[in-house]
Order: C-alpha cells, then structure tokens, then sequence
C-alpha cells in the first residue's frame, strides 16, 4: 500500500506546482491571498472529510503548532518566493533544502545510504539540474531565501509526519492551526491583496485537493517511509510536474526532459529497492 500511497502523494504534489504556476505566474492572485485561500480550504475540505470519516486511532488527539508552523512557513514563503525566482532555480533551491534538511534527520535518526543509493541520489540530483538547467538564473537574495526557507519547513513539517498515527486527524488539525497565521499575514497584506476568480479557484483546488487531500496522503505513505526513501522520492516531483505540463498545458514534449526523467526515475528506483549501509 506505501508505494501506491507515494505515487499518489507526488502526483499531488507535481498537481499542486502546475496550480501555483497557473495562479502565481500568470497574475491571477497575489501571493499572500493564494497562502490564505489555499491554507482556509484545505482546513475546511479536511474537517468535513473528518465528520464522513470520523478517525480510528487511539490516543491523544495532539494539537501540534510546530507542525502547523513549518506548514505556514512553507505554503507562504514558498508563494511569495515563486513570484520572484524562475522556475528552475526555484525548483532547484527548493528540493535542495528539502533534501538537506530530510536527509540530516534521517542520519541524525542512524540511517544511512548504501554505496547504491548514493549513486540512485546522485544520478536524481544530476536528472533535476538537467532538467531545470535552461531556467536557472541569478535569483534575489530575498527570492533565494524565501525559497530555501520553504525548503527546509517542508523538510521539517515532512519528518514531523513520519510519526503520525492518525494521518487526517494530524493533518486536519495542522491546516486548522494554520487559519490565525494565515489572519495575520492576510491583514498585513491588505493593502495589495488582488484576487480573480480565476485565481480564487485555482487556490481552493490546491487547497482542498492537492495540499489537503495530498498531504494526507503523504503522511499516510510516511509511516512506511524511511527517512531516506521519504526525502529521495521527492525529487520525482519537478519531473512529474513537467510532464503535467505537456499533458494540461500543451507544453512541448523535449529531449532534455526525457533524459532528466530517466536519470531522476531511474536514480530514485535504485536507491528505493538497494538495501541501505551495512549498520544503518
């Protein structure tokens, strides 16, 4: 069930990067308005999902507002950062700190990677830099930090579910907690707050589909996850979102993308099936 869960969780994921572009480049929304559409109705998605599916597990319902936190952190830095980077250098400092920031905890927990998964982690990275190598572009140092930033509380926010035992209760009550964050940043924005319909719509369906929904998801595949496998398969969201791009939005099928889907499918694939470090 974990591998078909994973699929799942980076369709979602690579969905949710084609609706921010979509929302975010093309002007249909400001960044803070996306953040606080996007956060308000997965909150709202989620709790009624709660009521049809009420949750199963035993124990303390824990109200987290670390988990919390690193979610607003991530769902507004990364917003206000994607306005201001390309996409691939976007991309590339955003799965970097993700990366960075997973792979230091999986080896802080005692896991490490085989001679194997080094070389499956290596080729993904060198697939990702392929790919996103025509985009790359001196950013902002405030473009560049907002977007490490999202990196590492993506990082954060993803360790912290790998313990979760009720994955929609958790995440349910993360978006919540996330509503009074998302007041404020909205407050403070309100002088340049802009909002199509367009734009509403396209945060409501990241919101309740691909980040509420997704993230469930995830944290369901997370309890089957090492810490390692969790950060790797990652990698294969910019692939799957270029690949969205040509299936929804018409965009050319290229060469370059072909090899970097074969390096970054291929790299996480084997180091997802090669046993990890002797001791680990």
């Amino acid at each position: 069930m974990t591998p078909i869960l994973t699929v799942l969780a980076m369709l979602a994921f690579a969905a949710n990067s084609l609706l921010c572009r979509m929302a975010l480049r093309g002007g249909a929304i400001d960044p803070a308005s996306f953040t606080t559409v996007r956060l308000a109705s997965g909150a709202a998605t989620l709790m009624a999902l709660s009521c049809v599916l009420p949750s199963n597990a035993t124990g303390t319902k824990s109200w987290s507002w670390y988990a919390a936190a690193t979610l607003f952190l991530y769902a507004a830095a990364f917003s206000f950062a994607y306005v201001s980077l390309s996409a691939g250098t976007g991309a590339l400092l955003l799965f970097g700190a993700v990366q960075v920031t997973m792979l230091l905890a999986a080896m802080r927990q005692g896991e490490r990677l085989g001679t194997w998964q080094w070389a499956g982690f290596v080729a993904a990275v060198v697939g990702i830099v392929y790919l996103v190598l025509p985009g790359l572009s001196a950013p902002s140092p405030a473009g560049a930090a907002l977007m490490a930033t999202a990196g590492v509380a993506w990082g954060l926010y993803s360790v912290r579910g790998r313990g979760a035992a009720d994955p929609l209760g958790q995440t349910r009550r993360n978006f919540v907690l996330t509503i009074p964050m998302v007041a404020v940043l909205a407050l403070a924005w309100l002088p340049r707050l802009e909002v199509t319909r367009r734009g509403a719509v396209l945060a409501v369906i990241s919101g309740a589909v691909t980040s509420g929904l997704g993230y469930v998801l995830w944290y369901r595949a997370l309890r089957g996850l090492s810490g390692v496998t969790a950060s790797l398969v990652q990698l294969a969201t910019p692939v799957l979102a270029a690949l969205g791009g040509i299936v929804f939005l018409a965009e050319p099928l290229s060469g370059r993308l072909a090899v970097s889907s074969a390096l970054v499918l291929g790299g996480i694939g084997l180091a997802v099936v090669t046993r990890p470090a002797a001791g680990a």
